[in-house]
């Protein structure tokens, strides 16, 4: 904790607009119950697999950078993803791996197994090694917005705030509907990714996010 609050920190927040991915999950729920035998789904792998499509745009949010009298920035083919957990033990930050090459059943199995194994506290050194950058889904303890803090060696780090039921204008009309807004907040590490990364990095996760069936269009 200490180095991470060295770190000249580039905090960037937004908010995304969830119908189209709360009826996305709504349609495909009954599929994996029945086919996968999954009992949940939550939107946590449609995060992560938008985070890991939005890299490959903006490469720097996954790279790793080497302070020190010979400073260097190293990027990553792998997309390790850290996703903290809220555990009867305190706080840990399994990693799923390769996010770049998994489906988001794929991801939706391996949050299944590593939450499993940290409740139990059984998580190998393999399982919380790795991560090349982190996302939080502090949402669903409560909270809107944050000021995540970046983990070194990484640049960059995501949170997610609790859904909420908003009324907003559609377009520039009078016109008022339901809307369900998930706050996302980024924070980076500002000798390695400027604002204007982070907020273009932020706009195609969020677009992502907006039009999940978009990220059809993407995935090997």
């Amino acid at each position: 904790m200490t180095a991470s609050l060295q770190i000249p920190h580039m905090c960037y927040s937004d908010e995304v607009t969830m119908n189209a991915l709360r009826k996305t999950r709504e349609e495909l729920l009954p599929l994996v119950q029945a086919k996968h035998g999954i009992a949940k789904l939550s939107y946590l792998p449609f995060c992560l697999k938008a985070a890991s499509l939005a890299m490959k745009d903006y490469p720097v949010v996954n790279a790793s950078f080497k302070d020190g009298d010979n400073p260097a920035l190293l990027y990553h083919a792998d997309h390790n993803i850290g996703v903290a957990m809220d555990t009867p033990r305190g706080l840990v930050v399994p990693v799923i791996h390769r996010c770049q090459e998994l489906s988001i059943l794929d991801i939706c199995n391996e949050l299944i197994r590593l939450q499993t194994l940290a409740k139990e506290g059984n998580l190998a050194e393999a399982d919380i090694s790795g991560a090349t950058f982190s996302l939080s889904n502090i949402g669903v303890i409560g909270g809107t917005y944050m000021s995540p803090i970046v983990t070194p060696p990484q640049v960059a780090i995501g949170a997610m705030g609790r859904m909420q039921r908003l009324p907003r204008f559609v377009g520039n009309s009078t016109q008022v509907e339901e809307a369900f807004i998930m706050p996302i907040s980024w924070g980076g590490d500002h000798r390695v990714i400027d604002g204007a990364t982070l907020a273009r990095f932020s706009n195609q996760w969020k677009a992502y996010m907006e039009a999940p069936t978009s990220m059809l269009l993407s995935t090997k």
